[in-house]
């Protein structure tokens, strides 16, 4: 059974990993890597949170309220704007974002319905959902990634609020067809951060220097990057 880092980058195909590189000045392949190391540490971070029955319920309950959000219409969004999202729209999707922050710090602006959202309102929606599943350890997050992309912390900030309402949209889809339950989905979401941990290298240091510590300060991955170097020095394509 795949995995939701998996899951997502079945969705994700080159005219989505081109706009990325577009946005942020990179090249296909640097995208394709910048991607592949944020979305385990998204993993981590939920895994981290559903860790606890409430987490878990909290999540599962957010999930199966919101399934119907319409992925091709985040894709389309991610492209930046163009497309018809068909279906329901993208209106459940700031719904989703409140829900996930259950209450906590603002929420973001709703998204139109029957229409596309550019990436910079779904940038707003992924930020709401990352304050949620970073809580103080958003910075780190921000800064780790930064580091082992070479993205700097502003631009994997983005990267990380621009794929959050997708990751946020499979794993909805991932839970009501596989029917996970909250402890499926806690059971799931641990199983793949413990393999990110034990593949070790630049993800499973991230992950440890980002959820591992209490507190907002910095995040030194200096030893991991002077063995492996960032994602944009060792990606050439």
């Amino acid at each position: 059974m795949s995995g939701l880092v998996d899951a997502v980058m079945a969705q994700i195909g080159d005219n989505e990993v081109g706009a990325i590189a577009q946005r942020f000045g990179l090249s296909p392949g640097q995208a394709q890597s910048a991607i592949e190391q944020t979305l385990p540490l998204m993993v981590g971070a939920m895994a981290r949170n559903t860790a606890t029955p409430d987490g878990a319920n909290a999540l599962h309950t957010a999930l199966g309220d919101h399934v119907g959000t319409d992925l091709g219409g985040l894709l389309g969004g991610l492209l930046g704007g163009g497309g018809n999202s068909g279906g329901g729209g993208l209106g459940s999707l700031g719904s989703l974002a409140e829900a996930v922050l259950g209450g906590m710090g603002s929420s973001p602006s709703p998204a139109p319905r029957g229409g596309s959202m550019d990436s910079g309102a779904l940038g707003g929606v992924g930020g709401a959902i990352l304050g949620h599943i970073f809580g103080n350890r958003r910075g780190q997050a921000e800064q780790g990634l930064g580091q082992t992309t070479g993205l700097g912390g502003v631009n994997a900030g983005q990267l990380m609020a621009m794929l959050a309402p997708i990751v946020m949209s499979v794993l909805a889809r991932m839970n009501q067809k596989q029917d996970l339950g909250p402890g499926g989905l806690s059971d799931m979401l641990g199983r793949e951060t413990q393999r990110t941990r034990e593949a070790g290298g630049l993800g499973g240091g991230l992950l440890g220097a980002v959820l591992d510590r209490d507190g907002d300060g910095d995040v030194d991955l200096s030893d991991l990057l002077n063995v492996g170097g960032s994602v944009l020095a060792a990606t050439r394509r």
